[in-house]
């Protein structure tokens, strides 16, 4: 593998990028200190920095924590405050929360606000909005009366109810039996930020938040199943989390989450050997090709493996050059490399 991680993990704290938040720690030689990727203090020489994986690593090296990046603090991770009204929106998605309610937990509206547009695009009521709107739209699809679905789901008239349909969906609540909805929501790795989509059937999205190819992904995804991706949960958000949770700490080697995946046969038969590739293994788009039989066919093999949506879970991290080295990745190479050595390690 060509790509020197501690040369790119050094660029990256002289860059201060923060897409690497949560990836490793710095260790300052000469100062006994370690920091996260994006300190502000002043960078060491590369011969006086040394790279860890987690923090606890760095403090059984003899490091102690820098003062100014707080490195034992997770930058992007989902305040406890938070969480807590997370789960109540999902066990109850009728419940209101008005800035008052906000206040009475400790939580200033305008954190709340900031919060939610830098990590979903939008307001804190928008969010709650949109959380409605999908278990109204699932309740209506199992058959559910309108009027009585409008009033469960907190609204406080019917118009009101059929206003905020229409906006998102494009139709009223009865006239709606022909759409879908993908419930959509936001994961934290160890490799930073990941959203993730599903249906009834399963998975059929997950990203890195910070691919450039995510909003083409999104809009093909709803596209492909003629449905409105919005916030909301899902059974099989539950079962992913705790399979990813557990294959980042080194514990499970492959997933039985249900995934979804639409698009044509041969990239459908791609992203299946893709899924044959063992893991802490690596394989070639030639390699790929003559699986499927299909050796005149590696650039196409190679365009549908850059066309998977579900990443990880259908590995096309483990597709490299003919030669070896790391080949493209919707993620970064950083990220692909870092897959690929987390693996090798627990194999």
């Amino acid at each position: 593998m060509e790509l020197n991680l501690e040369e790119t993990y050094y660029k990256a704290i002289l860059a201060k990028d923060s897409a690497y938040e949560g990836t490793f720690i710095t260790a300052v030689k000469t100062t006994g200190i370690f920091c996260r990727p994006t300190c502000r203090a002043r960078k060491p020489k590369r011969e006086n920095v040394e790279f860890f994986k987690t923090t606890k690593e760095a403090i059984l090296s003899g490091y102690r924590p820098c003062k100014v990046c707080n490195p034992l603090e997770h930058l992007d991770e989902t305040p406890e405050a938070i969480k807590a009204i997370l789960a109540e929106l999902a066990s109850d998605p009728s419940t209101k929360f008005k800035d008052w309610d906000l206040l009475q937990r400790g939580i200033q509206p305008s954190q709340m606000r900031r919060w939610f547009l830098k990590n979903h695009g939008m307001t804190f009521q928008a969010y709650q909005r949109a959380f409605r709107i999908n278990s109204a739209f699932k309740k209506i699809q199992n058959g559910e009366p309108v009027t009585m679905v409008a009033f469960d789901a907190g609204f406080e008239s019917l118009s009101g109810f059929g206003d905020s349909f229409k906006a998102i969906f494009g139709s009223s609540p009865k006239h709606s039996k022909d759409k879908g909805v993908i419930d959509l929501t936001r994961l934290e790795t160890p490799l930073g930020t990941m959203f993730a989509c599903a249906t009834a059937e399963g998975i059929c999205l997950l990203e890195f938040s910070d691919r450039k190819m995510l909003e083409t992904e999104l809009k093909a995804i709803a596209k492909y199943l003629n449905a409105t991706i919005l916030q909301g949960e899902n059974p099989h958000f539950d079962t992913l989390r705790v399979q990813l949770a557990e294959y980042f700490e080194g514990r499970r080697t492959s997933f039985t989450v249900p995934i979804h995946s639409p698009g044509t046969d041969f990239q459908q038969a791609v992203w299946e050997k893709l899924q044959e590739i063992p893991y802490g293994e690596t394989s070639t788009y030639l390699r790929q090709a003559t699986r499927l039989n299909r050796m005149e066919a590696v650039r196409a093999v190679g365009n549908a493996n850059g066309m998977n949506r579900i990443s990880i879970i259908i590995p096309c991290h483990r597709v490299v050059g003919t030669d070896g080295h790391l080949t493209g990745y919707g993620g970064g190479l950083w990220r692909k490399k870092w897959l690929l050595d987390h693996e090798q390690e627990h194999r």
